[in-house]
């Protein structure tokens, strides 16, 4: 009689035990999970911020027809939901507008046309994937066609453009370039909105 009352006593004591466990075993098996459910959270709303502010900067130098000059700055490229961005961070300048675009080659070296050597001429001619047939504005001429970049009276240019129809993926393996002349945005009277001579330029690697 006594053995069986210690073997019931015993039992019921176990009992507990095994649905604490259980109950921990649970417990940390949700945590584990949520903790999983959490890290991917926060991992994914990072790489979607870093995405969203992905901004590439580019050396801007001086060019001329015997070939690349000193460092005059930086322009920085960021995408935005009304278009690329587009950050000059210049000095050196000659001040007023500048004809500003985008070149379709990746180089800034000098070359040769019609038998003479011309600054920076190795990057081609505007950004023009879509054939367009004259220079415009930046909504109705080639997509490398930008607003005229604005240099201040002590050869400054920070003042930011935005291109409403590129995106930073377009203009990867480009040239970014700044002419002597002004820009109309027209081909007449002068070609290219009168831009005229390429004084700095960068690539867009």
């Amino acid at each position: 009689m006594n053995k069986k009352i210690r073997f019931i006593v015993i039992r019921i004591s176990i009992m507990p035990v095994f649905n604490k466990i259980g109950a921990v075993c649970a417990l940390t098996a949700l945590l584990t999970v949520g903790c999983s459910t959490v890290s991917k959270t926060v991992s994914d709303t990072a790489h979607a911020l870093t995405t969203m502010h992905t901004k590439k900067v580019v050396d801007v130098n001086e060019v001329t027809a015997n070939g690349i000059g000193k460092k005059i700055g930086t322009i920085s490229f960021q995408d935005s939901d009304k278009g690329l961005i587009i950050t000059p961070a210049l000095a050196d300048l000659p001040s007023g507008t500048r004809g500003f675009h985008i070149h379709e080659n990746p180089s800034c070296a000098p070359a040769v046309k019609d038998g003479k050597p011309g600054a920076a001429l190795a990057a081609g001619s505007h950004y023009n994937p879509n054939q367009a047939p004259h220079h415009g504005t930046p909504t109705t001429g080639h997509l490398g066609d930008l607003p005229a970049l604005v240099v201040d009276n002590t050869g400054v240019a920070t003042t930011a453009v935005i291109a409403p129809r590129l995106k930073l993926a377009d203009i990867q393996g480009r040239a970014i370039m700044i002419h002597a002349g002004g820009d109309n945005y027209s081909d007449s009277p002068l070609p290219l909105g009168g831009g005229g001579a390429r004084i700095a330029c960068g690539v867009i690697k």
